[in-house]
């Protein structure tokens, strides 16, 4: 595994962004304290950025596969007016309780609804249109996520697919994971059907525009 930013940099880059809240801070606390994977929390600057986007395309409604402690919810949750609405699909029963406790306690949590156990199962039962989807859940299926909310976007919608570089293991994949993500970057990287920019932030976002 390496590092793609040099911590140094990364810091940096976190005290000139938009500061996080104080809520955001203690929920990176507790995710660290109570769980075996809090790496996998989306970051200061990951989370400013996904805001950031939500912001950009003016989403009302959005999309999020994999919402671990919520961490990610709440940071584009922050974007949405008070009629918006975020999506977030999860499986892992701790991991909700953590982001219901911390949704319960933000003025933002009640755009926030939880859709419980596996994601593609959940996202049979959507309707779009979306404006912004975010993916970040088990790596395997990458490709059937992108596959199954594409056609659920409006046109100009944005999907951002997260862990793309996957510390550097696309480039000599070995892992069913390592594979997955690399068929899905070459899917997108000749998918007529979008605009597209691989982004390298923290482990890498690939940026997708329906067209």
């Amino acid at each position: 595994m390496i590092s793609l930013v040099d911590h140094k940099i990364e810091d940096y880059a976190i005290a000139k962004s938009e500061p996080t809240s104080a809520l955001l801070q203690e929920l990176v606390k507790k995710t660290h304290a109570s769980t075996e994977l809090p790496q996998m929390l989306t970051g200061p600057i990951e989370g400013r950025f996904l805001k950031m986007m939500a912001l950009m395309v003016g989403a009302k409604r959005i999309l999020e596969i994999g919402m671990f402690t919520g961490y990610s919810a709440l940071s584009m949750a922050e974007a949405l007016p008070a009629d918006g609405e975020l999506l977030t699909c999860e499986i892992d029963p701790k991991h909700i309780a953590i982001a219901k406790e911390f949704y319960a306690r933000s003025e933002h949590g009640k755009k926030i609804k939880i859709l419980e156990g596996p994601a593609l199962k959940s996202i049979e039962a959507l309707k779009g249109p979306f404006d912004l989807c975010f993916i970040d859940a088990d790596k395997t299926n990458y490709p059937n996520y992108y596959e199954a909310v594409l056609p659920l976007m409006r046109t100009g919608g944005v999907i951002l697919v997260d862990n793309v570089l996957w510390s550097g293991r696309v480039l000599n994949p070995s892992s069913e994971d390592d594979f997955a993500i690399v068929k899905l970057n070459d899917r997108i990287a000749k998918d007529d059907r979008v605009d597209r920019v691989l982004l390298p932030i923290r482990d890498g976002v690939f940026c997708v525009r329906k067209k």
